[in-house]
């Protein structure tokens, strides 16, 4: 049975977990690059941290009011991320399914 718990605990947290703080950390590096990288360079790891990051950019850009700046956009993101994972945590903590609810 603990094999069991110990299979739900990585598929209903950590997996949804590690996702959204890949997110939250590259969008924050997003942030940091952009101090040094102008927003139309080619290098491959701004590149692929745009890529990656983009979804959430647009889905953090419905609720906040166009005047913002885009580095403003990436800050709620990370934000917003962070409260996703807490929530996640705490939802699954009152399931049952948390790390920490198997003692």
């Amino acid at each position: 049975m603990a094999s069991a718990n110990a299979a739900l605990v990585l598929l209903f947290y950590q997996v949804p977990d590690y996702i959204l703080a890949t997110l939250m950390y590259t969008l924050f590096g997003r942030a940091v690059l952009a101090l040094v990288l102008d927003p139309s360079s080619e290098n491959y790891i701004w590149r692929f941290f745009c890529r990656l990051t983009d979804p959430v950019v647009a889905v953090v850009g419905l609720v906040t009011p166009r005047a913002a700046a885009p580095v403003v956009l990436w800050l709620f993101g990370v934000v917003w991320l962070f409260w996703l994972r807490a929530l996640l945590l705490m939802g699954l903590v009152g399931l049952g399914l948390s790390p920490r609810a198997g003692g």
